[in-house]
């Protein structure tokens, strides 16, 4: 099915939610934001109202007021060429701008080019065909009969709802949040005695919505064959704006350039290129605006939404697996890697999931960059069965499986899995902030998007990792005198774990887990777990002599980490040279002493004695056999004393 077509589809499927606003709640800079969402009409749109007016059945002013921030979302009527406004001056049908509705608005500003009455004389001869049709309704002859009198600007000056400055001038100081007082956006309530369930408010009354649609549909115009649905329906060569979001002018479908080479060379004019009817058109975009709002995800300028075709709730690709499963670590001394409780919530949690779908349901991901200003361009779509969803989810997050630590509410927290693709960016490429690794450079925030276009065929379709990740995250784990957090070099170690372990797994099917493999004798794994005893050695010296001052301090394993990946050998020498000090005033030396003969009698002479450059399973082998000595600190102290 083309993305046309499935987004013709969503809208059909949610007919029910059409005019209903929905409201979600997201955190923005660490303040909680409402943000107001619906599934628009055809030929409607939202917008932000700054003004309220309110009349009677006769288009007699009864008060006006200022909308509350909270409750400015208003669903207005379109036309075509209303909806793709950028220069050109149409109007819209029914609410709009306070300069199409008033008629004395050229009374209260500079009109320097002569235009302003322009706006109202459009406005006004649209609305009287509209009231003038057979599917004209009650609140547009209020309206009508009430801006015949050409007096809002008067109106809403003496209900101090605009402000005029000395010169009997609208105040240029004045603004409704962001947007100056002269281009403030006005909506109708029109008091009556309505049927039941119709409501005063012109933006909530499906009858006065329906009356729009009728009329639109029935305005004579070219009917052609609709290229999307193979109907005949009228044709638009303009298509609304606002996609990503109400203030982004950037149009998805466009036929505007007839001078450059957007059909040229193949086609001689636009319509012969496509043609879309309006309502198809309608139908699409309301819907694909209506997801984005609803679920969408923003990587900077990408923008990614995912749906389930019947709109089950699905397990989000880009979250981590904590989030998704709750395979939170409790306690690590008792759970280790493979622990049957942590991967029970992992497989309940999926199967909760199959139990839900059908097998005739599918996944779909549509990405969106603007390239420009004014071009939104389809970078990424993705049609998924739902089991096959499912099951490379469970992939991603088994393969990449290893223990990993977040913040939540100003505690750590650790957890087996793979971190979410912010975080992946965050950790990858971010800097250290206030503690945490963060992009904040504006013009690098695009790796956000990079990322998650890099990351999506690996977590969508079960492709490899790409090996610049993988090779980008061991060399920034191999830094760690980098970071000024220890916690923060920490992340960037467990990711490039889980990155070398699903690359192992991709390129040669092996399976690595975190519990430490005493049996194996690669080179790469076995030198990093020479290099964790080190700084376990130079640490616990620090910790028995009760050194307050430990955590600040960089172990030899450490500050030499950077040298030991490119030449192993020659390095481990000099940290084994600097770690005799240490280790002969251990209390618990004979127990190091034994794991750095049983580790050292592991390796191959030749492949001991060799130079060459570590791989990323050294990473493995360091981490693995650092957790072992942390989960196993309980018994090393419960031994006997060192003689």
């Amino acid at each position: 099915m083309s993305w046309e077509r499935e987004l013709i589809d969503l809208y059909e499927k949610n007919e029910e939610r059409i005019g209903k606003i929905s409201h979600k709640i997201i955190d923005k800079n660490g303040k909680k934001e409402n943000i107001q969402y619906m599934l628009l009409p055809i030929f409607h749109t939202t917008v932000a109202a700054h003004i309220q007016v309110n009349i009677d059945e006769k288009g007699n002013l009864l008060d006006a007021q200022k909308v509350s921030t909270d409750d400015r979302m208003t669903m207005i009527q379109t036309t075509a060429e209303s909806d793709s406004r950028t220069a050109n001056p149409a109007p819209h049908p029914f609410c709009d701008n306070i300069k199409y509705l008033a008629g004395d608005y050229k009374n209260f500003v500079k009109d320097d080019k002569g235009k302003v009455s322009l706006y109202h004389e459009l406005y006004m001869t649209n609305l009287k065909k509209w009231n003038e049709s057979e599917f004209s309704h009650t609140k547009v002859r209020a309206i009508y009969e009430y801006l015949k009198k050409g007096t809002l600007m008067n109106d809403l000056i003496k209900a101090k709802v605009l402000e005029l400055n000395e010169n009997g001038l609208l105040s240029e100081k004045i603004k409704f949040g962001e947007t100056h007082q002269s281009k403030a956006f006005v909506r109708f309530i029109v008091r009556g005695d309505w049927k039941k369930g119709i409501s005063d408010k012109c933006w909530e009354d499906t009858s006065l919505q329906k009356c729009f649609i009728e009329y639109c549909r029935n305005t004579k115009g070219k009917r052609e064959l609709d290229y999307l649905t193979g109907k005949i329906q009228q044709i638009s060569y303009l298509h609304p704006k606002g996609i990503v979001n109400d203030g982004h002018g950037a149009k998805l479908i466009s036929s505007n350039d007839d001078e450059n080479f957007t059909y040229r060379g193949r086609f001689s004019s636009k319509e012969e290129s496509f043609a879309i009817g309006r309502e198809t058109s309608q139908k699409l975009h309301n819907a694909l605006k209506w997801i984005i709002r609803k679920q969408g995800k923003k990587f900077d300028t990408l923008t990614i939404v995912t749906w389930e075709s019947s709109m089950l709730e699905m397990p989000s690709w880009e979250e981590d697996t904590e989030d998704l499963f709750g395979t939170r670590v409790q306690t690590i001394e008792s759970n280790w890697d493979g622990n049957p409780n942590t991967a029970q919530q992992f497989y309940s949690a999926l199967e909760g999931y199959r139990n839900e779908i059908s097998h005739t349901e599918r996944m779909v991901l549509m990405a969106f960059d603007a390239a420009t200003t004014g071009r939104l361009a389809l970078v990424e779509y993705k049609i998924l069965d739902d089991t096959k969803y499912l099951e490379n989810i469970r992939k991603w997050h088994e393969q990449c499986r290893w223990i990993q630590t977040k913040y939540r509410n100003g505690k750590s927290v650790e957890y087996f899995g793979i971190p979410g693709v912010k975080d992946i960016a965050n950790i990858l490429y971010g800097n250290e902030n206030k503690g945490l690794l963060s992009i904040n450079d504006k013009n690098n925030r695009k790796i956000y998007g990079e990322i998650a276009r890099k990351l999506i065929p690996c977590i969508w379709d079960n492709q490899k990792i790409p090996r610049d990740l993988v090779m980008n995250a061991v060399y920034k784990a191999s830094m760690p005198l980098k970071y000024e957090k220890n916690y923060n070099w920490e992340k960037v170690l467990t990711l490039a774990c889980s990155f070398v372990k699903k690359d192992r797994y991709d390129r040669n099917r092996e399976e690595w887990n975190m519990s430490l493999d005493k049996k194996c004798r690669d080179r790469n794994y076995l030198y990093g777990r020479l290099l964790a005893v080190a700084n376990e050695i130079e640490e616990r010296f620090y910790y028995e002599k009760n050194d307050n001052d430990n955590s600040k301090r960089v172990t030899n394993a450490k500050r030499y980490m950077t040298a030991f990946s490119q030449r192993p050998f020659d390095t481990w020498q000099v940290i084994e040279e600097n770690i005799q000090p240490y280790l002969s005033k251990l209390n618990k030396k004979n127990f190091f002493e034994s794991l750095l003969h049983e580790i050292h009698e592991l390796f191959d002479v030749s492949e001991f004695s060799k130079n060459d450059r570590l791989n990323g399973l050294y990473l493995l082998g360091y981490h693995s056999q650092s957790y072992e000595l942390r989960c196993n600190k309980k018994h090393i102290e419960g031994g006997k004393e060192d003689e």
